[in-house]
């Protein structure tokens, strides 16, 4: 008979070490199992579940966007049912930026104005006019639509055509976006810049200071003192677009009181608990998180019928401990 855990969690990165450990804690205190996959083990467990010794109800893929050894255990785990958080499709999806951008647009979903460019290899000359550049304005912002992860291949300082130029050759397959720059409100000693994280069906704001790289937690007292609502709406919207369960965005309150989405799509989150990292999430954030994945997978078990368990359990390192 197969051993079943309520929980995968595929990882790679050192430093989700810490997430994966508050995460688990939260599924057992759940009542759930969970059972951690990263490169010692992913062989053995594919292997194992081949065999039918192992069964998944869900997947957080943290692994696969960056590792072809997990793929095989993401479709495994999905051609014999399980879920997987956020499915591959919805994030090829997402993590296009220029697709996002007109999609947004569509929705009526404010963001900077942008000039997307087709990549060097599919048309060497850019028709760019003066004109163009004049409503970007200086400095403005070059991104690659499609290489993503912690601000790789962006250019926050362009001024020129040549900026552009050279830019787009570091990645000719990619397409460009060339953005204007927001120059945030400020609301009494803060920019009025904000990451706001979507997990499962709720949005949990945070301050987010995009020069120094720092959060805070953004209280319900300030969301209510600076009517700040329109963050979590946004980003319901944001979700109905991309069709992720779990992400990030940026957004940014300007002097005109407009909410203009400065980075749509952040697909694999950054999860480091601030406690032990200055540039990390706040732990309180962190943990709300981890919650909300937790009574998700609770409330899904409780539909399909799946049994509970009432053992503390971690596979954090391929094992079953048992108390």
């Amino acid at each position: 008979m197969a051993d079943s855990f309520h929980l995968a969690i595929a990882w790679d990165w050192e430093y989700d070490r810490e997430f994966v450990a508050i995460l688990e804690h939260h599924i057992h205190e759940n009542g759930l199992l969970s059972y951690s996959i990263s490169h010692h083990n992913t062989d053995e467990t594919l292997r194992n579940m081949r065999r039918g010794k192992l069964r998944f109800s869900a997947l957080l893929d943290r692994a696969s966007d960056t590792s072809e050894d997990f793929v095989p255990v993401a479709r495994s785990i999905r051609r014999s049912g399980g879920f997987i958080i956020n499915a591959p499709e919805s994030v090829r999806h997402a993590m296009d930026k220029a697709t996002m951008h007109l999609e947004f647009l569509t929705m009526g979903i404010t963001v900077p104005f942008t000039i997307l460019i087709s990549p060097y290899n599919t048309r060497r000359n850019i028709e760019l006019s003066i004109t163009d550049l004049a409503r970007l304005g200086r400095p403005f912002i070059i991104k690659p639509a499609n290489t993503t992860g912690g601000g790789t291949g962006v250019i926050l300082g362009a001024e020129t055509l040549k900026d552009v130029i050279e830019s787009r050759q570091h990645h000719k397959s990619d397409k460009y976006l060339l953005q204007e720059k927001i120059v945030p409100e400020t609301l009494g000693l803060r920019r009025a810049w904000f990451r706001v994280f979507w997990v499962f069906g709720q949005a949990i704001p945070c301050w987010w200071n995009d020069l120094v790289h720092r959060y805070d937690v953004l209280t319900r007292e300030e969301i209510h003192q600076h009517s700040l609502r329109p963050l979590l709406t946004i980003t319901r919207r944001i979700h109905e677009v991309c069709g992720l369960d779990f992400f990030s965005t940026e957004i940014a309150l300007t002097p005109e009181r407009k909410f203009v989405v400065v980075d749509y799509v952040n697909e694999i989150c950054d999860m480091r608990p601030q406690s032990n990292h200055i540039n990390g999430v706040p732990d309180e954030t962190v943990s709300r998180i981890s919650e909300r994945i937790a009574r998700h997978l609770r409330i899904s078990v409780q539909k399909r019928g799946i049994r509970r368990s009432s053992r503390r359990t971690s596979g954090r390192f391929g094992s079953l401990n048992r108390s």
